[in-house]
């Protein structure tokens, strides 16, 4: 019998009595290997005899073996891949735990090597990273090695690829394993130019990550390690699967934390400052505004460094609180995020103030100005150029509800500070061209949430131009990010826009515009049932004091806010016209007494101006009266107009009773026929007293829109 032959043998005779004497087995193999020392047969088969019975100190003393005898088995290799694959999972599973204590009885030196000839073995290049990084961290000495060359060669892969997000396999390894172990290491001398590629490369995947949108993957439920944590992008559902990666591998905790961390480390590397290691991003904000102060001193190097400093704080600090802020506005625009299916909020013009002193417009040879009060009670006549003037001459008053949005100090001062911070970056040539650059490279204007934020800046700064402009933009990169939502989520988004439109186009005093708008949103509002009305106290101020004019209100795009704004608003463009001296405009003065029923009695001082003015005239005409006036004390006051007390005034509120009057006119100049008509209809207006007002100025808007429209100049 041949040597190969005694060798079969010997292992077949080993496997036949494992399972019955598993000591007689190992003595067969004892002895075998005492014979033919360098078969790889028998020793492979010890090996196994005790990775099967999990004996760990015993088989680890035996991979030892054969790996350094026979390291170019593919057996072998097969095995080390197994061990190899246990330890990068972070498996649980008992045999998967023995895996890795039987690698860990390893030297240090023998699992160095072996993790290096394993990753040589992968092709895959994910793979392969991920067997290299696991090297890097058990063995950090080898990161000044391989670092830099398995974080470039995870780069290279994703511009391979060819990804159309930042939020791929290969950037998620890069900067959440890679990266930190590279910046760390404080052995390795890297050029500043290098780390803050590398810190972008993390900024662009954190911010991708916390603002990824609901219809990328499939939403999952909130697992609870990630429970309870701090940002809007995280602990809310943000969960979600990464091409390439496990789920639980594609789990970020802590994004902003962990970026904030990066950008300290790289910071003090870079030498940056009054960098001390910053704990908070308004302390990065409040370094940066300082550094400021000393740009227009400093040229060169100097210059250079500075400004990157400040352009990078300054760029994360906006894009963290502008994506609070949208968190709060627009939630179901992030992924997972637990508001989902709660209605977004919207930034008008405040027009609380509606009910109060007329402010009359005069025309101009330019276009129609909007009259503001300032605050020793003088007026000033406003033009659309006086916009930078009004944003940035002074503050605006932001109204919200508290009761319906809970964080909303927390979600203004974010406002703020994203506005604050975008300011600076536009407060010196130098910093605007780099955040650009920043910009251009992250492809900022794809981003729906932040076109969302920039443009209730600008509402905010009172560029309504502007806004408008940037509305258009909005509507531009809608269907993209909402092409698998809901449909009504989809017609929020839509009110959303055209809401703000119309607030715009008021603030410019285009009255015929913003009238548009707000029709083409009301024939999409479902009215709600009226609730009985009582005077808030911010209302009460009102009232009771004169208003800046140039306040903002934050309000929820539903319904039951939207269509109140929208009464208000076109109330707010007939006012002007029905209360001109120079013209008389019974139609607009019929428009403005129909709208002035919603939030009765709000609307009561003026009413009575326009009644004062129908008496001064001694006429009035409207024949859509009696089909949407139902107030009570509106009626009363009609009828008594009609009386000798009330002054006798001529009123034309039926249809065609002007025709009627010319058709049975009788010496006393009005007939019975008339008399009576008005009569009765009036006793059936007050049986409609009772209808649901909003339902009643909804069908105003409807029925008639066109007429509306044609109203206003």
């Amino acid at each position: 019998m041949s040597a190969q032959g005694d060798c079969d043998f010997l292992v077949k005779r080993a496997r036949e009595l494992v399972t019955e004497d598993p000591w007689a087995a190992k003595a067969w193999l004892i002895t075998a290997r005492t014979l033919y020392p360098t078969d790889f047969s028998i020793q492979y088969e010890m090996y196994i005899i005790e990775r099967n019975a999990e004996r760990t100190a015993s088989a680890g003393r035996l991979l030892y073996d054969i790996f350094i005898n026979f390291p170019d088995q593919p057996v072998v290799w097969r095995e080390i891949t197994v061990i190899t694959a246990a330890l990068r999972n972070d498996s649980q599973d008992k045999h998967a735990q023995f895996l890795k204590g039987v690698f860990e009885t390893l030297p240090g030196a023998v699992q160095c090597q072996m993790l290096l000839k394993a990753t040589e073995q992968c092709f895959n290049t994910l793979e392969k990273a991920e067997m290299l990084l696991l090297l890097l961290k058990r063995f950090p000495e080898s990161v000044v090695q391989h670092g830099v060359s398995l974080g470039e060669s995870l780069l290279e892969a994703e511009n391979v690829e060819d990804l159309d997000t930042p939020v791929n396999c290969f950037r998620k390894l890069f900067v959440c394993d890679v990266l930190p172990l590279i910046i760390n290491n404080m052995e390795m001398r890297l050029p500043a130019s290098l780390l803050h590629k590398y810190m972008h490369k993390a900024a662009e995947f954190y911010i991708g990550y916390v603002t990824r949108g609901p219809s990328a993957d499939a939403q999952l439920q909130t697992s609870p390690e990630v429970t309870g944590l701090k940002s809007p992008g995280m602990g809310r559902g943000q969960r979600y699967v990464i091409d390439g990666l496990s789920e639980k591998s594609s789990v970020v905790t802590e994004p902003w934390e962990r970026l904030l961390e990066i950008v300290s480390v790289v910071g003090a590397r870079c030498e940056w400052q009054g960098e001390k290691g910053s704990r908070t991003y308004s302390e990065l904000l409040q370094r940066v505004k300082e550094l400021c102060r000393y740009l227009p001193g400093l040229e060169g190097e100097t210059l250079s460094r500075c400004c990157s400093q400040i352009v990078t704080c300054s760029t994360l600090v906006l894009f963290r609180s502008a994506h609070f802020y949208i968190s709060t506005v627009q939630p179901s625009l992030f992924q997972g995020h637990s508001a989902l299916g709660l209605a977004p909020w919207v930034l008008l013009e405040d027009l609380s103030g509606v009910f109060s002193d007329i402010e009359v417009e005069r025309s101009s040879g330019k276009h129609a100005h909007k009259k503001r009060k300032l605050a020793d009670g003088r007026e000033k006549t406003m033009s659309s150029d006086d916009e930078d003037a009004l944003g940035k001459g002074r503050g605006r008053h932001i109204q919200v509800n508290k009761t319906e949005m809970p964080g909303w100090a927390e979600t203004l001062e974010h406002f703020r500070t994203a506005r604050e911070s975008w300011d600076l970056l536009h407060s010196h040539d130098a910093l605007e061209s780099e955040f650009n650059k920043i910009c251009v490279t992250w492809k900022t204007e794809s981003w729906l949430w932040f076109r969302i934020f920039l443009t209730d800046m600008i509402i905010y700064q009172g560029q309504y131009r502007k806004a408008l402009s940037s509305l258009v933009q909005m509507s531009a990169l809608q269907p993209q990010q909402n092409q698998n939502s809901l449909a009504a989520a989809s017609n929020l988004e839509t009110h959303r826009a055209l809401i703000q439109q119309a607030s715009c186009h008021y603030a410019l005093g285009e009255h015929r515009l913003a009238c548009e708008k707000v029709l083409e949103v009301v024939s999409g509002l479902v009215p709600q049932n009226q609730e009985p009305t009582k005077p808030s106290e911010e209302q009460g101020r009102v009232r009771n004091k004169a208003r800046k004019g140039n306040d903002l209100r934050l309000i929820p795009c539903t319904s039951k806010d939207v269509l109140p704004f929208c009464l208000q608003l076109m109330l707010a463009c007939f006012k002007l016209r029905a209360f001109s001296d120079s013209s008389r405009d019974d139609l607009a003065l019929g428009h403005v007494i129909v709208l002035l029923q919603h939030d009765w009695p709000q609307g009561e001082v003026l009413f009575l101006k326009a009644v004062d003015k129908i008496c001064d005239h001694g006429s009035f005409q409207y024949e859509n009266f009696f089909n949407y006036v139902t107030n009570i004390d509106m009626l009363e006051e009609f009828a008594y107009l009609r009386t000798t007390e009330g002054g006798r005034v001529q009123l034309e509120l039926l249809p065609n009773q002007g025709m009627l009057i010319k058709h049975h006119t009788v010496t006393r100049g009005i007939t019975k026929g008339v008399k009576e008509d008005f009569r009765l209809a009036m006793e059936r207006q007050v049986s409609r007293c009772g209808e649901n007002l909003l339902s009643v100025l909804h069908r105003f808007c409807i029925n008639e829109k066109i007429i509306l429209i044609q109203s206003l100049p």
